[in-house]
């Protein structure tokens, strides 16, 4: 009956505007993009040829998108790890990394858990802003909402900002030159910029299958030439050793930021064609780069002994392997770093033209703005590596400040949040809660001790100089 009287209507409304009525009528008129509704004006050809092309915003398969996640996390991390295990010993180190492992793999599933609940969230401004709205009112999930979101966005610039600092560290290595190290870090400006530009993730999917054999085959060139060479230093190993607090947090930060890849999970979600096949792609990336990193950390310390140096791929014994190594590594550096850049140009871009067609279509306005702020936040991040020179206290600055609540702390209040009603409904729940209570833990102390050891390395660092040549 209803269906008769709506199929009338529409009747008499073309009979009003002189206008055929369709034989066939849709079962949701609101299913039919507003591009494409035909008029007594225009005509389907028409408008193909006057609106721009829309994006493919879900080009990821599972697989690519492990392929994006192990692309993005296996880049700067495992370049410290040998010398962790060089401060805190074999058997504390290789301990380390496995439960830094699983709490990072458990808190990216509970990523998956959040976004199948609230499938619009793409960043963690979405998730304080959903948690401060559900718990506090209108307001507080405004306030969380800018908060997250931006300390998400100030997160990855930094992280851009490492990525170029080891792009300078690679062009010494490779060119033998005099030229200022600046200049280096404004070469690699244009090369990060440029390679930002595709507005989704499809191409950095197939780029990054190249940054992952770049990344295992550098660590693979390193640990067979420092296995026949025994490059330097001395060759004892120690399976643990006693140190001062600064030097051991600091390499438990360095262990963090390895698995640091959570803040682009909304963005690779976001961009799944298939929401349900997030855990596939999050167990591929935790085996390939757990195992990766045992292997490169445990066997290039083996053979280096405690001298080893941080990036470790310096550790090479010739000048010739040492640039061959960094040569390979280079579409790592580039790529790994690009993926953030593209996560968070992604939330600047949306705040400003997300509730517009430029946001979801190639317009003329929408592509300024993508290259306007993309070349912003690399300008940034340029500045931050110019700023922080040294590498490995430059990681743990980024793990205390953001990682540590990025992928440790707001996962386990997240879950916390998801579950509020049910904490006791059962052992397993109450192990849940036992475990994210634990999360929110870890964040808290990475974050206060991780800062303060951060800093006092920093201070008692005088062998490199901001802006120097």
């Amino acid at each position: 009956m209803g269906r008769g009287i709506r199929e009338k209507s529409s009747v008499s409304g073309d009979l009003e505007t002189g206008s055929k009525p369709s034989t066939h009528v849709s079962k949701d008129d609101s299913d039919v993009p507003p591009a494409y509704r035909a008029d007594d004006t225009k005509t389907a050809n028409s408008v193909n040829q006057e609106e721009p092309a829309e994006l493919n915003l879900t080009p990821l398969t599972w697989w690519k998108a492990g392929i994006v996640l192990v692309a993005e996390t296996v880049s700067l991390g495992i370049l410290s790890l040998p010398s962790v295990i060089a401060s805190l010993g074999l058997a504390p180190g290789i301990v380390l990394i496995v439960f830094i492992a699983i709490l990072s793999g458990y808190s990216g599933l509970v990523f998956g858990e959040f976004c199948m609940r609230y499938p619009e969230i793409e960043s963690f401004g979405g998730v304080g802003e959903v948690m401060g709205r559900t718990l506090s009112g209108p307001a507080a999930g405004l306030i969380l909402k800018e908060f997250m979101g931006w300390c998400q966005v100030i997160f990855q610039i930094f992280v851009m900002g490492s990525h170029m600092l080891t792009w300078t560290i690679a062009l010494n290595t490779l060119t033998d030159s005099s030229q200022c190290t600046v200049m280096w870090a404004g070469v690699g400006l244009v090369i990060f910029w440029v390679c930002n530009l595709p507005r989704n993730l499809n191409v950095a999917s197939y780029l990054s299958v190249v940054s992952s054999l770049s990344i295992f085959s550098a660590v693979i060139v390193t640990i067979v030439d420092v296995a026949i060479e025994k490059p330097i230093g001395s060759t004892s190993i120690d399976v643990a050793r006693q140190m001062g607090f600064t030097g051991a947090f600091l390499s438990v930060t360095n262990i963090a930021i390895a698995f640091c890849a959570h803040s682009c999970f909304f963005s690779v979600i976001s961009e799944l064609r298939i929401k349900t096949d997030w855990p596939k792609a999050l167990v591929m990336l935790q085996v390939l780069d757990t195992s990766l990193y045992l292997v490169a950390a445990v066997v290039i310390y083996v053979y280096v002994g405690p001298d080893v140096p941080s990036p470790a791929l310096s550790a090479a014994g010739s000048e010739v392997m040492k640039k061959v190594i960094w040569g390979i590594a280079l579409p790592t550096i580039v790529i790994a770093g690009v993926i953030y850049g593209h996560v968070a140009a992604k939330y600047v871009f949306g705040r400003i033209l997300g509730r517009t067609k430029h946001f979801t279509q190639r317009t003329m306005l929408g592509n300024v703005a993508w290259v306007l702020v993309s070349l912003s936040i690399w300008l940034l991040a340029f500045v931050i590596s110019q700023s922080i020179p040294v590498f490995n206290s430059l990681l743990s600055l980024i793990c205390a400040l953001f990682a540590s609540w990025f992928s440790y702390g707001i996962p386990g209040l997240m879950w916390l949040f998801l579950y509020r009603d049910e904490w006791f409904k059962d052992w397993k729940m109450m192990v849940g809660l036992a475990s994210n209570i634990f999360l929110v833990i870890v964040g808290i102390m990475l974050c206060a001790l991780g800062l303060w050891s951060t800093v006092a390395s920093l201070s008692s660092n005088s062998s490199s100089q901001p802006w120097s040549c």
